[in-house]
């Protein structure tokens, strides 16, 4: 069988059910899908984190340094970059299910991979090139397996729910990788003082593969693979001009609008400061406050779960509170976001204090993300055209985030004291500028962009 065929959207199904029974078959299996695609993309993420929970094992052991930390990061991040954006178009052709089950059983393989390579190095002497070499090929080829995952998932909501339901169910999925992170976070955070830093890649193999199991046995590719009609029949919802275009021609137009590059844009900047907390708050906590590595990644798993919180309701208030409008509640979670990650980078405060400042700050990003990197674009992405919107918020966000991670790194080792202390002036700032334009350029740019 060829690649393409086992990757192809479904055929409609022969057999088509009757009236009577479509409408019950319909909404059972719509959400069977989502939430099948929720609970794996969720699960996405723990294959994804399990590099930031370990950074200080790693260092203390002198496995990796934090400038080695910061390229492998990179090479992930870049990697995903540039497969977020090619499989943003591929995916608009693809069988959804197959394709999201492929990238997390692919990513759990490279995690038990590297789990493995830790344990071997435990009974024999790796050189610290290799290991630097192993970690950078294999987190890089993960970056590939991740950028598997989202636009499926994205793809699934337009293929199975109408338009005027699909912000609030978009706003539930974007809250996914914040679970993934909660998970991340408290589990493997509590295991790794105590399997050690290549057992918490085993666990979260294990994890992954739970993911892919999950993905083959609750999703499913289209309603008319299922004999159902289509979702514009099925919700009585208006077909328009775009709805009848080739995919080719939508992805050709989409490439030409100023509006999706400046979304880009400003998702860039949103995921530069979004990914300095995940990727860098459990090592500047330890060092810059003081905290023990159980308690530090405590605090940034409780960002966790308030960036669950503040994605779901960004769907809410910007549709019922804010009536649509999508400037305002952008510009209030972008200034709550930036003030409550300098209140976390700058004010001192113990264990209470910090959950707060990070859950704060996640709680805006959280309503922040969703609405820019995802309604703004959807407000005006043509439903066969999702995965490619997706493709292009995607390259531009994770190379942004790709950059973050060797530039902290970088700036982290490069300010480091001879006593092994560290200055983490630079980088707070770097930070800093990068939470102010995530919601300065989506504010400058939102009435020229509704006139397009």
């Amino acid at each position: 069988m060829k690649i393409f065929d086992f990757y192809k959207v479904s055929d409609a199904s022969a057999e088509k059910l009757p009236q009577s029974e479509a409408e019950m078959t319909y909404r059972r299996l719509r959400s069977r899908t989502f939430w099948g695609a929720a609970v794996t993309y969720s699960l996405y993420y723990v294959c994804r984190m399990a590099l930031s929970v370990v950074k200080q094992p790693l260092i203390d052991e002198g496995v990796l340094t934090a400038g080695e930390l910061g390229v492998i990061g990179s090479a992930m991040l870049l990697i995903y970059a540039v497969g977020k954006f090619v499989n943003g178009f591929i995916a608009d052709y693809c069988n959804i299910r197959k394709f999201m089950a492929t990238g997390i059983i692919f990513s759990a393989l490279i995690n038990l991979v590297l789990g493995a390579l830790g344990l071997l190095s435990g009974f024999i002497a790796v050189p610290s090139f290799v290991m630097m070499l192993s970690f950078a090929l294999l987190w890089g080829s993960n970056g590939w397996a991740q950028s598997m995952g989202s636009p499926p998932g994205v793809i699934s909501l337009s293929r199975w729910f109408p338009k005027s339901e699909r912000g609030t169910w978009y706003s539930i999925f974007c809250a996914t990788p914040y679970v993934g992170e909660f998970i991340t976070f408290n589990v493997l955070g509590l295991l790794v003082a105590s399997l050690g830093w290549a057992n918490c890649f085993i666990i979260s193999s294990i994890i992954g593969a739970v993911g892919g199991v999950v993905a083959l046995i609750f999703m499913s590719d289209t309603p008319e693979s299922k004999g159902l009609p289509s979702i514009q029949d099925l919700s009585s919802e208006k077909t328009v001009a775009d709805d009848e275009k080739e995919v080719g021609i939508l992805h050709r137009e989409l490439l030409r609008h100023p509006g999706i590059w400046v979304i880009a844009l400003s998702s860039a900047f949103i995921y530069i400061t979004k990914y300095a907390i995940t990727g860098w708050g459990v090592l500047f906590l330890q060092k810059a406050k003081g905290f023990e590595l159980s308690s530090a990644t405590q605090i940034v798993a409780w960002s966790a779960a308030f960036g669950i919180l503040g994605t779901v309701a960004a769907g809410w208030l910007s549709d019922r509170v804010f009536k649509g409008d999508r400037i305002m509640p952008a510009i209030i979670s972008g200034v709550v976001g930036f003030l409550s990650l300098g209140a976390f980078l700058f004010l001192g405060g113990g264990y209470v204090m910090n959950i707060l400042y990070v859950s704060l700050f996640s709680l805006a990003i959280g309503v922040l993300y969703c609405i820019v990197a995802g309604l703004m674009a959807l407000d005006f992405v043509p439903r066969k055209a999702t995965g490619a919107a997706l493709g292009i918020v995607g390259i531009s966000s994770y190379v942004a985030a790709s950059l973050q991670d060797v530039t902290s790194g970088y700036l982290i080792q490069g300010f480091q004291g001879a006593d092994g202390s560290y200055d983490f002036l630079p980088v707070s700032v770097f930070w800093l500028a990068a939470a102010a334009l995530a919601f300065i350029l989506p504010v400058l740019n939102w009435k020229y962009l509704k006139k397009q």
